[in-house]
């Protein structure tokens, strides 16, 4: 049972995603973003210790650590999925050219805005609410496992099933 503060914060983010277009662009943006974000905060060189692999700690383990807290906090299998994901970025941005996570980068806010201007005409919900930067992926992870389901209303738009 998903807790109620949860709940409250995927409503929320679910009436700034009605549009089932946007919906999509945010299921091929919201990935990237995260790649590119955990790739750059990788790029962030804190420390240098011989014993982790590339010898140097990065900030990107430290927000992913922070970032992972507050998703179990928030629901913890849904947590567990998007804090994976997350951790697995890590390596993957290390495999990629700084060009190629700086495209990320560019493609993904790209198609996450044009959801929200073109098909959704509202301002993306983080700019209103910046804990919705963290809402967003763990919102469209309960989606994908149907863990929050979107149900139409009876006026033909969508609303959050409760």
């Amino acid at each position: 049972m998903m807790n109620p503060r949860t709940r409250a914060l995927f409503d929320e983010y679910a009436s700034s995603h009605q549009h089932p277009t946007n919906r999509l662009t945010h299921k091929i943006a919201i990935p990237l973003i995260v790649l590119h974000i955990v790739a750059m905060l990788d790029w962030v060189r804190l420390a240098s210790v011989p014993q982790l692999p590339g010898g140097v700690l990065t900030l990107a383990p430290g927000v992913w650590l922070l970032a992972t807290a507050w998703y179990l906090r928030a629901d913890p299998k849904l947590g567990a999925l998007v804090s994976a994901a997350m951790l697995l970025c890590i390596p993957l941005g290390r495999l990629l050219p700084v060009w190629a996570v700086i495209a990320l980068a560019v493609g993904g806010w790209l198609v996450q805005l044009a959801g929200h201007s073109v098909w959704e005409k509202k301002s993306p919900s983080f700019l209103t609410n910046m804990v919705h930067a963290l809402v967003g992926p763990l919102f469209f992870v309960a989606v994908l496992t149907g863990d929050y389901a979107l149900a139409p209303r009876e006026s033909g738009t969508p609303q959050p099933v409760r």
